[in-house]
């Protein structure tokens, strides 16, 4: 029997790529979608104390996120539903600002609370 971390990474995969099929025919990012991917480092979010790094589900998640990030005019909006992630899980915005980092993925702008994100 495969290791949990395989059948969390393989959900992720399937998930992203039928959500990208779609950003890729609306050319809008869905923030409930973002949502879901930041959702796989959801432990790291709550308590990056405890675990330093954020892991392999996680960093799989930001790779995602990456492809979304770098199709079309996508960007300004991933941008415009983190910023709003950030501000719904305050005070753990700063996790979530250094997950990318964490996992060597460049989204193309920083994540920040004062970005504009209108690019």
């Amino acid at each position: 029997m495969g290791r949990p971390e395989s059948f969390t990474t393989i959900g992720l995969l399937i998930l992203l790529s039928s959500q990208l099929s779609t950003t890729f025919v609306s050319s809008a990012v869905d923030c409930s979608t973002v949502a879901q991917l930041f959702s796989a480092c959801s432990y790291f979010i709550s308590d990056s104390s405890v675990d330093p790094f954020p892991g392999s589900p996680c960093c799989d998640a930001m790779t995602g996120l990456n492809v979304i990030a770098n199709s079309g005019d996508n960007r300004g909006a991933l941008c415009r539903c983190i910023m709003g992630l950030i501000a719904t899980y305050n005070p753990n915005g700063t996790a979530i600002a250094t997950l990318p980092g964490f996992c060597g993925v460049s989204l193309g702008f920083t994540i920040d609370p004062n970005v504009d994100c209108n690019f």
